[in-house]
């Protein structure tokens, strides 16, 4: 009489199984313990030269369209690596390359902008709920000599909650904002 799985284990009898894995190998082979010799600082250089890294990014403004430079610096210990990212910094800027990267970003923007942004339909990315997310452009009044476009912007202070268009040009060539009056418009 053949005993099913499920009888076995409704009447407690569980099945079990020798570990194959006990005892002398089938194959016949004889275990040996092997020896591992700690790393020589030479052999480890040779299999990881660089144990420390860091990841540096320059960020010419907080907007996701400002340029940035992100330089990576590598190291044999943590303070190798802080003397090269001090080393880096010091070279980009001595050797003109921050001021050079904000120069080639003005120009491509000036020169390679798409009609939107140049209409003023375009506005800048945020980051919000865990995406980025383009803001809603905003149309400033008629009398608004803005061409960039504009973007609202709304918040809680001191004084209470306030609200402003702000201008969608790059930091520095910037419009003026227009700042919410009691009456609900913007000047």
């Amino acid at each position: 009489m053949r005993i099913s799985l499920r009888q076995r284990r409704a009447e407690g009898d569980h099945l079990t199984f020798p570990n194959p894995f006990d005892g002398p190998s089938p194959w016949g082979e004889k275990e040996t313990p092997k020896e591992t010799t700690p790393m020589t600082p030479t052999a480890m250089a040779a299999t990881s030269p660089n144990k420390f890294k860091i990841g540096l990014t320059f960020k010419a403004a907080a907007g996701y369209d400002a340029e940035w430079i992100t330089p990576t610096v590598y190291g044999e210990s943590a303070e190798e690596v802080a003397v090269n990212a001090v080393d880096v910094m010091k070279a980009l800027a001595d050797k003109g390359v921050i001021d050079l990267a904000a120069l080639a970003a003005k120009k491509v923007r000036e020169t390679h902008q798409s009609t939107t942004v140049l209409a003023g339909n375009s506005a800048p990315m945020t980051f919000s709920g865990g995406k980025v997310q383009a803001q809603q452009s905003t149309p400033g009044p008629d009398t608004d000599s803005c061409t960039h476009g504009r973007t609202l912007r709304e918040g809680q202070g001191a004084k209470g909650p306030w609200a402003a268009l702000f201008c969608n040009a790059p930091k520095g060539s910037q419009c003026d904002p227009l700042w919410r009056q009691k009456d609900g418009s913007f000047s």
